[in-house]
């Protein structure tokens, strides 16, 4: 187990460019995986796996990062951010599993490696519905859930909805107040399909880690990075499972925020050019009933990938603030 220590306060970025040969990656991933120089990226593709997940008529073969071992505590459950996948979690996920947690990375429905060939609808409900599925199938414990940038809308809105199955939440540079409508009647499906291209081109995609990241980080990375990002883009089917997504309408969680019982923790990193941090340093904190906030410096939008360590460091100790007042609370029994 690594302790606190070992996991030390000054983070470093994994920036692992070396292919190793002998990894296997699962059939299903599109092909151009095998171009990933990121080590700690082709480590956890190698780990993708898709689990049959039934909701409502549909059934559908979700990727997630399955843990190598099951604890008696509560799983931490990784969700990711707006069109993203599990590989977000590439350089904390281990650092998580070596810690001694047992430790998910879940592909929000409509996003990631899932088999969406025979298309379900990818609304929020949907998601929420998929999510509570796979976590009623396969986890069967309240989590704690983690969720990134709009992950973290996802988050709130699974927490509120299905409380009994959430313990905890950790909220990083969240994403929750963009508001949204039930559906988008006004926009158009070509419209749509336009902004979905725009927004699985290279030269966007690279753009954004620009403006997602405080560190300088070398521009071999940068170009490795952007291939991570946009790797699910290459299903025949994202184009459509996106449309459906913002046609159906998209998160609007600002009024259930004051409803989170849970505790949680909001991470964020300092100088978030995406999201002010004055929204999780003022708003944020004072509209969850029971939060506690911790910033980390020279981070920006995405700290689970910029600032693994300090990340990782941080979950750490609210999992195991948890288990230390269970414990406390048994012992006086």
């Amino acid at each position: 187990m690594i302790s606190l220590t070992a996991m030390g306060a000054t983070p470093t970025i994994q920036r692992g460019l070396t292919v190793c040969c002998s990894d296997a990656f699962p059939s299903f991933l599109p092909k151009q995986v095998h171009h990933i120089k990121d080590s700690s990226a082709r480590k956890l593709a190698a780990r993708i796996e898709r689990l049959p997940v039934s909701f409502g008529e549909d059934c559908v073969m979700s990727s997630c990062v399955k843990p190598l071992v099951h604890r008696e505590t509560s799983p931490v459950v990784l969700l990711h951010g707006f069109d993203s996948s599990c590989l977000e979690w590439r350089y904390t996920y281990p650092l998580l599993e070596e810690a001694g947690l047992e430790t998910w990375a879940v592909d929000v429905l409509g996003w990631g490696f899932s088999n969406l060939e025979r298309l379900p609808s990818c609304s929020v409900a949907s998601k929420r519905d998929h999510l509570f599925q796979l976590w009623k199938s396969y986890i069967k414990k309240p989590m704690v859930l983690v969720g990134p940038s709009l992950g973290a809308a996802v988050a709130i809105d699974f927490a509120t909805s299905y409380p009994e199955a959430v313990e905890r939440l950790v909220l990083i540079d969240a994403s929750v107040y963009t508001e949204g409508t039930e559906n988008q009647p006004t926009l158009s499906k070509m419209l749509a399909y336009f902004g979905a291209f725009i927004l699985k081109s290279f030269p966007l995609r690279f753009y954004v880690n620009f403006l997602c990241f405080f560190t300088d980080i070398p521009l071999s990375t940068k170009l490795d990075w952007t291939n991570i990002g946009r790797l699910h883009c290459l299903f025949p089917w994202w184009e459509d499972a996106l449309v459906d997504f913002m046609m159906s309408g998209v998160y609007n969680v600002s009024a259930q925020i004051e409803q989170v019982k849970q505790r949680t923790l909001i991470i964020w990193g300092e100088e978030d050019q995406i999201i002010s941090n004055k929204l999780g340093v003022v708003r944020l904190h004072s509209e969850l009933p029971n939060a506690v906030i911790r910033q980390i410096s020279d981070c920006g939008h995405i700290p689970h990938v910029e600032r693994p360590s300090s990340v990782a460091k941080l979950i750490l100790e609210f999992v195991q603030e948890a288990n230390y007042k269970e414990v406390e609370y048994t012992s006086q029994l």
